[in-house]
């Protein structure tokens, strides 16, 4: 059963008559340790009504890319193949400016029940905004329910407001962990929809063409960067798990090293929706030893003052999110001198003097990954080679959503605001920076072989930032 605060009413009522339940997944793509899923199934069951999943596939998504793209699709084709062991069908509509949305819209004429995912970030939020408001015309009986799926705490329960930092949402996290840190009780379909509807108004795809992502990422005439060299997907995403838990116990040793391969590779997978942070909390504390608090410290309490940040904080993607303390420092010290100044071009293309800069940005750029400890100093270094901080914030933004395979996921935003002083507090006043922390390549070559980092990403030309596909698999090789 799905705890009543994992839920929250859109549009309130009593389930009408209908021939299925509608699940509307969009941020949760899988077919297992899905809460949004699960209550659909649960209320179907109850209501002797068959399940309808539908996604809504947009082509011509915003900032979205062939590596996005591809890893999208694999996590769709799990998803379809998983559901369907499940007698769920899954219905993938080609959607167009109103997004996502309109493929739920075009099935709600015969659903008793609409369910979704609960989502923070402003986008999301708007699709659900505007199917709310297109179901109060339309179809104005209709319920609309979403279900917190992506936090192992929901959100609300944790905190009413925007939290200053890990340490004042930690004791909240942790006080309601007992409750929520707890396995959700799967629950089989009873009823199978066997002709589901596939209204005229909407193109549908043919889950077969999931099969071949890259033509089908051509089909969409999406470029500009290669398609990535990880696997998407549900199957990929638990493999990795069992990755993580059988090297656990040095993770917290590990995880701050570039050169060594002790991070979760999880990130993704969670910012897709092809695992969910409550069976992987679950699956780590079962699994206990010395590496386990500091895994859920960053799964828990970390990522979920990310998610706290975007859902009450307007402007989670700009300069103007971070603490006044922050932008005024900033602000007093932007006329400093600065001893190296780069455009966003010259930056995108790695063309620093800085030899350790340069290989994180290629290794974002090669592979849609960063090692976290070198993301902290790739945005100092950002901050301090930019004339303007609002500029230097912007370009963070730009570079991780474009490269990253978790870019514009609430984590990459509270990374990107924890470079210019959110979520931290003032340190020693410096030139640039003012009292924002500082981080130099000192620290680098004091924590861990820099030199070996820096000497497996930068090759001897300049980064082609329309890097061919045959480019990408060579690095593979």
């Amino acid at each position: 059963m799905i705890q009543p605060e994992r839920i929250q009413v859109l549009r309130p009522g009593e389930p009408r008559h209908g021939r299925y339940v509608l699940y509307w997944m969009q941020s949760a793509v899988r077919s297992r340790h899905n809460q949004a899923l699960d209550y659909a199934v649960s209320e179907a069951n109850r209501l002797g009504l068959p399940v309808l999943v539908v996604f809504g596939l947009t082509p011509s998504y915003p900032g979205a890319n062939a590596r996005h793209y591809r890893y999208l699709l694999e996590g769709l084709r799990d998803a379809h193949e998983g559901l369907k062991a499940r007698n769920l069908p899954l219905l993938i509509g080609l959607t167009g400016e109103h997004g996502p949305a309109e493929a739920a819209l075009m099935l709600a004429p015969d659903a008793a029940l609409m369910v979704t995912e609960r989502a923070v970030l402003r986008h999301l939020r708007e699709w659900r905004e505007w199917l709310t408001g297109e179901l109060e015309h339309c179809h104005p009986n209709l319920p609309l329910v979403q279900i917190e799926s992506e936090l192992v705490v929901p959100l609300q329960i944790t905190s009413v407001k925007q939290e200053y930092a890990a340490r004042t949402i930690r004791p909240r996290i942790h006080r309601a962990l007992e409750k929520y840190l707890v396995a959700d009780e799967a629950v089989e379909p009873a009823h199978a929809l066997t002709d589901p509807p596939k209204p005229s108004d909407l193109n549908w795809l043919d889950p077969a063409r999931l099969a071949d992502p890259s033509a089908l990422i051509a089909s969409f005439g999406v470029e500009g960067v290669p398609a990535g060299v990880e696997q998407g997907g549900e199957v990929a995403a638990q493999a990795q798990l069992a990755v993580l838990l059988k090297r656990l116990d040095h993770y917290d040793a590990d995880r701050n090293d570039p050169t060594v391969d002790g991070s979760s590779r999880l990130s993704a997978y969670l910012h897709y929706g092809h695992i969910s942070a409550l069976q992987v909390a679950l699956a780590v504390q079962e699994h206990g030893g010395p590496g386990a608090p500091a895994f859920l410290e960053e799964l828990i309490v970390r990522r979920e003052l990310s998610f706290n940040l975007c859902w009450y904080n307007p402007h989670y993607d700009s300069f103007a999110v971070l603490p006044d303390w922050a932008q005024k420092t900033l602000r007093e010290h932007q006329h400093d001198d600065h001893e190296h100044l780069y455009t966003r071009a010259e930056l995108e293309a790695a063309s620093t003097h800085d030899p350790y800069w340069n290989a994180s940005q290629r290794q974002m750029m090669l592979t849609g990954r960063m090692h976290n400890y070198m993301r902290m100093y790739w945005g100092k270094k950002v901050l301090e080679w930019t004339p303007d901080p609002a500029e230097a914030h912007a370009t963070l933004v730009y570079l991780n959503d474009k490269y990253e395979q978790d870019g514009r996921n609430p984590n990459s935003y509270a990374g990107i605001g924890w470079v210019f002083g959110l979520h931290d507090r003032p340190w020693t006043r410096r030139p640039i920076f003012g009292t924002v922390r500082y981080m130099n390549a000192g620290g680098l070559k004091r924590k861990f072989d820099i030199e070996t980092y820096a000497r497996k990403w930068n090759g001897e030309n300049p980064v082609d930032t329309n890097l061919a596909e045959t480019k990408l698999q060579a690095a593979k090789r």
